[in-house]
């Protein structure tokens, strides 16, 4: 089973082989816990430059460059993490400080035109990602072929369309499937693109949890728990990002 996720696809298949060529034996293996820590780790540390880019930051100037250099320092830095295997946790913490800097930008213009919104969106997020492992623990969802197949063209799409939808705002200015600004009128295509994408990412998270489970009973080394926790970071953020666009929508 392979995750929707390149980051822990790059954990899946390059652990994996260094796993055989190293052997059990004398190798510190990842644990749940590992992962666990490292995840709250680098969420404490997008949370902190998150506050800080809201306070000092001005974010009238700043917002639409906030919006589309999250997208495109996010793809940019997932492809060189994941494809490289990278598990060294400098560079992962360092997206998460760029994620929070720009998070807090945005998340501060959007609360101004709608109080109360973040708070809205940073609850969606963890009860969805929460609600999601306790599905996946009690084995109500599980990790099939089909599901995989469904959950990962599903992502690719909206991927693909992301980008042609950002490059299309920035160079017209005209939104498309995504609408960039904090205020203005919303047509049913962006409200049905937000709703697909937040599905999709709630049922990415049941592929994440397996990769995972499979990852601490294959013996993979530990320090790919940096990795694992990197993965799991990138779709909380693409989460909250969807829902908090979605709840602009909504509000307006």
């Amino acid at each position: 089973m392979r995750s929707n996720n390149p980051v822990l696809n790059r954990l899946d298949e390059t652990g994996r082989v260094q796993a055989r060529v190293l052997g059990v034996g004398g190798v510190e293996t990842m644990t749940v816990d590992d992962v666990v820590v490292r995840t709250v780790g680098l969420l404490l540390v997008t949370g902190a430059a998150a506050a800080v880019s809201w306070a000092v930051v001005p974010q009238a100037a700043w917002l639409s460059a906030a919006l589309a250099g999250s997208a495109l320092a996010s793809i940019a830095l997932v492809l060189v993490i994941s494809l490289r295997g990278i598990t060294n946790p400098v560079p992962i913490v360092g997206y998460a400080v760029l994620q929070g800097l720009l998070l807090g930008v945005a998340s501060r213009a959007f609360e101004q035109v709608y109080p109360g919104i973040v708070v809205q969106a940073v609850a969606g997020t963890f009860g969805v990602f929460l609600g999601m492992a306790a599905l996946y623990r009690a084995r109500v969802v599980r990790a099939t072929p089909r599901l995989a197949r469904l959950v990962i063209g599903t992502l690719l799409g909206i991927a693909v369309l992301s980008v042609v939808n950002l490059v299309s705002y920035l160079v017209t200015g005209r939104s498309g499937l995504a609408v960039y600004s904090v205020s203005g009128q919303v047509g049913w295509l962006p409200y049905a693109f937000s709703v697909v994408a937040i599905i999709a990412g709630a049922f990415s998270f049941i592929l994440d949890f397996d990769l995972v489970e499979r990852s601490v009973r294959d013996g993979r080394p530990r320090r790919y728990a940096w990795l694992s926790a990197f993965g799991l970071l990138t779709g909380l953020v693409f989460l909250y990002w969807q829902l908090l666009r979605l709840l602009s929508y909504l509000r307006r």
